[in-house]
């Protein structure tokens, strides 16, 4: 078995979900007492999300590459960021490290595809809606079609993750305001919806809405663990 990095922290709320299904996920294919071989660094987020909201993202890069290099040093066979949004700075960490990295939005986008669907609405942060290093990642690279919801909602969804969600606070409020948006890309033409932030299934989970949901979290977990098993 591999021993997976988990770069995490962002937001500890998430990054317990990781820690908790690649265990379960590990002991479900090998059973007994087997549990996942883990190297993890949990960072402090108040700097980040500060220089994140600042623009200042080759800091944010900086500091998440100095983590990633004491992921490695630890044992780590490869790498998972346990966010969508730091992504974006993903090729100032890889180039720090000599192991791989496993990309959310390419776990994410291969389930998409294995279900044969097409146009996907896609929910998260600011960054990750309206930037190109992640939905331009899901279109140019596998060729997905990638709705998003208007400037105001797009700020309705920022605002919930970073002000409720990452605080562990969850507000049913909050939730029909993710479902109203989630049928709006619906109607839109999206087949599904991305919970491209590894919060929003804190909030919203598939026993809320008729429209499929793809968690990035689990589908990151259930590649890792593929990939710590695989000879």
């Amino acid at each position: 078995m591999k021993t997976i990095g988990l770069l995490g922290g962002m937001s500890w709320e998430s990054t317990t979900h990781y820690y908790q299904l690649l265990n379960q996920g590990i002991n479900e294919k090998l059973g007994g007492l087997h549990s996942a071989k883990i190297a993890m660094v949990s960072v402090d987020f108040q700097p980040l999300a500060t220089a994140m909201l600042r623009g200042e993202w080759t800091e944010c890069g900086e500091r998440l590459a100095d983590a990633a290099q004491k992921i490695e040093a630890a044992g780590a066979d490869f790498l998972l960021i346990c966010t969508n949004t730091m992504h974006k700075v993903a090729g100032i960490i890889t180039a720090a490290v000599s192991i791989p990295l496993l990309h959310i939005a390419d776990a994410t986008a291969e389930r998409v595809k294995a279900e044969n669907m097409q146009t996907v609405g896609l929910l998260g942060t600011c960054f990750t809606m309206e930037e190109e290093f992640y939905k331009g990642r899901l279109s140019e690279r596998h060729g997905l079609t990638v709705i998003v919801p208007p400037p105001e909602d797009r700020r309705i969804v920022h605002e919930v993750i970073f002000e409720e969600l990452c605080r562990g606070k969850i507000s049913p409020e909050s939730r029909m305001h993710f479902l109203r948006i989630i049928e709006t890309m619906r109607r839109e033409g999206a087949e599904a919806v991305i919970e491209g932030c590894t919060e929003i299934a804190m909030l919203v989970q598939q026993n809320h809405t008729t429209v499929p949901l793809f968690d990035t979290t689990t589908l990151h977990v259930e590649q890792a663990v593929r990939f710590a098993l695989e000879d």
